[in-house]
């Protein structure tokens, strides 16, 4: 980030700590972090940008009647259309800065029958562990 004039310090703190001051509203300017929320565009979206959403720092008000709206809405395509109008103003104002995307990289050998990718659907890691199957030699 200071290859492109922006100063900043790491403050190492343990998973939980951190969250704690998260939703405490303790930690300020450049955060990073991810929600493991399940669900869909809604989901995600409240965590950081609905007044209830336990991650946010601000709201704008247009984007939280928005948000209202489609929480009350009941057709799935005008729900839809709601959605990618916060996701629209959200990223006109540039108020979150997407700095890393998150990838699962998996390794698999021509030893294994079963690497247990996918078999969880959506999850993102190779699992369960357990259904990991080796081929017989």
């Amino acid at each position: 980030m200071q290859a492109v004039g922006i100063k900043t310090r790491i403050k190492t703190m343990e998973r939980a700590a951190m969250t704690m001051a998260w939703r405490e509203r303790k930690l300020k300017n450049v955060i990073v972090g991810i929600t493991g929320a399940g669900g869909n565009a809604a989901t995600r979206l409240e965590a950081y940008v609905s007044k209830d959403g336990i991650y946010t720092s601000g709201v704008i008000p247009e984007v939280e009647d928005l948000f209202q709206r489609q929480a009350r809405e009941l057709d799935p395509k005008k729900r839809e259309a709601l959605l990618h109008q916060i996701q629209e103003i959200l990223h006109d104002r540039v108020t979150h800065v997407p700095i890393y995307e998150l990838a699962f990289i998996w390794g698999v050998s021509p030893r294994v029958e079963e690497p247990g990718i996918n078999l969880i659907r959506s999850y993102a890691y190779s699992a369960p562990y357990e259904d990991l199957r080796l081929k017989r030699p």
